[in-house]
């Protein structure tokens, strides 16, 4: 398939693509706590749905306690958890994003600050403070880093995280916790001036087009769940909750290719629908809207008239659908809003449909529409691997014989991720496919796929248009593997095998073993493993600054356990000689959000640590090979494992 290069323009919608993904992911984790909100709000509130039986049962106190209403006006559950308990979760997430469990806690301390400071639920002041929690400590701990006596590191962390935590919420109390209070109080007039003078419709303007682009969720979670939840403790409900979430103008779209669509945009409408609508995946029919982006016009115009309706109605949400499933909106249906609720949904279905059945049968185009190249690009958009591309069938080129597996320096993780790749390959028969790993740097548009961390997509979809590509997030046991395999059953994969590596170097001394790192996080595992290199001078203390670097653009983590952090291509040059440095740690670390316990140190200036990390990645893929390392009582246990050979003739070092 063919797949554009990205636009100039690309670069910023990524930028806010990625703040908006950011402040999403502070909300998405906690949506089971905001379902549970919304339950206890519908089913315990003064006019929720327990309080009409309650005279005939006798129970109306126990009620009205829960719900915090009557004698028991600002008590119970409901106003307890939009008050502390979700703004916490938000605020705690936050910080666990920027530094994982301690800017967690830091995170939390500060958001309770904003939440005492404040007379509105603190969802954005949550949003501000927890992250700049965790930012604070991480910046703290690397101020003392390898300078704390033994014996006081406990002592100094936990001070560290009281003072600094105490101090953001003194901080968030007189100056953040009033700040948003004024801003919401700006937004909830906004909202009412829209809703007021019936202009809210207008949004999905911006927010259907927003939604294709694969902003949907920094929309939805980033923006509207803070404002409606806020609106929802006032008066028991929302709109802002189904500004986006409705599925109505999706469902018309696919209706409207089921009845008028071609070849396997028609095929593949009707099982995508039913995937939208009750499984709340909305990101299924971007790729129909991508293909024929006229058909815009007919989600905005689907997506006003839900707006319209519900306005009309004034129905509404009393906590977020997450996924939007129709199953998910009506369970936090408030009381009174299902008509609405029912007719926004069906107004906006019906609009849908009709526009983009005219737009479609009056469509001139002789040439099928290409599905899967519009599904290619919304991946390119999204980052990473899309729910679509599988639910849709992707098609894969008539021949694959030529994949490379590329990273930044095409050194380490591409290395050991064409090992695994080209095992799996090998494995179900495709013996003719060459596999190769590359920096993206060297990419050159000659090849039929290619690997890539959903880091670096973007910047190897510009090297490589014509390619398909695939991304990973876990180098040693990606689905996408199988996925690639399966493409190749498909397709007759043919061509020439790259060869192997020949041995390499004996990389792994025993000297450049770590049997129990010291190192408490990322940035003290990398200078812990560069320090071994260095030592074993296979580098300078330059090379450590460069993994550093390495690390900050895209992560080293290979699942498993295992993460190869490793300098940025400009600092190949710098390598005296190839080494490898390896540090287990006896309680796992966090990297990037995943738990690691081995960190291997690469310093490469050729080729001649292939072999070794193909012997890595061979190890790290068994469960059982890991367990033996864990176990491992020597460092020449531990290279016996890893299966370190010697250098073969003619390798300079």
């Amino acid at each position: 398939m063919s797949v554009s290069p990205p636009e100039a323009r690309t670069g910023l919608r990524v930028h806010v693509q990625r703040v908006g993904t950011f402040l999403s992911s502070m909300v998405m984790p906690n949506i089971g706590a905001f379902i549970a909100w919304g339950l206890l709000t519908a089913l315990f509130i003064e006019k929720g749905w327990i309080t009409s039986l309650t005279d005939a049962w006798g129970a109306d106190s126990w009620v009205a306690e829960i719900g915090g209403w009557g004698d028991y006006d600002g008590g119970g559950i409901v106003s307890a958890m939009i008050t502390y308990l979700l703004p916490i979760l938000i605020g705690a997430q936050g910080g666990r994003l920027i530094y994982g469990t301690r800017g967690a806690v830091v995170g939390a301390i500060a958001t309770m600050g904003v939440v005492a400071g404040a007379e509105v639920p603190m969802f954005l002041g949550a949003m501000i403070v927890g992250p700049l929690g965790g930012w604070l400590i991480k910046k703290l701990d690397g101020l003392w880093e390898h300078r704390i006596r033994p014996g006081f590191e406990m002592l100094v962390n936990n001070f560290s995280a009281g003072i600094s935590g105490a101090v953001l919420a003194v901080f968030g109390f007189f100056g953040i916790g009033p700040v948003v209070t004024a801003f919401s109080e700006l937004a909830s007039n906004v909202v009412d001036f829209l809703v007021d003078h019936s202009l809210l419709p207008l949004t999905s303007v911006f927010i259907e087009p927003a939604k294709v682009l694969f902003l949907n969720n920094a929309i939805n979670h980033g923006i509207l769940t803070p404002l409606g939840t806020n609106q929802a403790a006032e008066t028991g409900k929302s709109i802002l909750f189904l500004l986006e979430a409705n599925p109505g103008p999706g469902l018309g779209l696919l209706l409207a290719f089921v009845v008028f669509g071609r070849g396997a945009a028609k095929a593949s409408a009707s099982g995508a629908a039913v995937i939208h609508v009750f499984g709340g995946i909305h990101e299924i029919y971007f790729p129909y809207v991508l293909m024929k982006p006229k058909l815009i016009v007919a989600v905005i115009a689907g997506g006003m008239t839900g707006v319209l309706i519900n306005v009309v109605f004034g129905s509404g949400l009393r906590a977020p659908a997450a996924p939007g499933s129709i199953l998910a909106v009506y369970a936090q249906t408030a009381s009174g809003s299902y008509l609405g609720v029912t007719l926004s949904v069906l107004g906006a279905t019906v609009v849908a449909f009709l526009i983009a059945a005219v737009l479609l049968r009056t469509d001139r185009a002789e040439a099928e529409p290409d599905l899967a190249a519009a599904t290619a690009t919304m991946e390119a958009m999204k980052g990473k691997r899309s729910i679509a591309s599988t639910a849709l069938k992707t098609a894969a080129p008539s021949t694959i014989s030529t994949i490379v597996f590329a990273c930044d320096a095409g050194m380490g993780s591409s290395a050991m991720g064409a090992s695994v790749l080209r095992k799996k390959i090998r494995a179900a028969g495709f013996t003719e496919v060459s596999v190769v790993n590359q920096a993206i740097a060297n990419l050159t548009d000659s090849y039929d796929l290619v690997v890539t961390h959903a880091d670096l997509a973007e910047r190897a979809r510009g090297r490589t248009p014509s390619a398909v590509h695939v991304t990973v997030d876990n180098f040693m046991d990606s689905p996408a593997y199988g996925e690639i395999v399966e493409m190749l059953s498909g397709t007759g994969g043919s061509g020439a095998d790259a060869p192997e590596p020949r041995p390499a170097v004996c990389l792994l001394a025993e000297e450049s073993i770590v049997l129990e790192g010291r190192a408490r996080d990322a940035d003290g595992a990398i200078d812990e493993v560069g320090a071994l290199l260095v030592t074993a001078g296979a580098v300078g203390t330059d090379y450590v600054a460069a993994m550093h670097e390495r690390e900050r653009t895209v992560s080293t983590f290979m699942g498993n356990g295992l993460a190869i952090p490793h300098g940025t291509l400009a600092a190949k040059d710098g390598i005296r000689h190839s080494a490898i440095a390896l540090a287990r740690y006896p309680e796992t670390i966090e990297w990037r959000g995943h738990p690691v316990e081995f960190v291997i140190g690469i310093a490469a200036a050729g080729d001649d640590h292939l072999a070794l990390l193909s012997r890595v990645a061979a190890v790290f893929a068994d469960t059982a090979q890991v367990e033996r390392l864990r176990s491992a009582a020597t460092r020449a246990d531990i290279a016996a494992v890893l299966g370190a050979v010697d250098t073969p003739a003619g390798v300079a070092e």
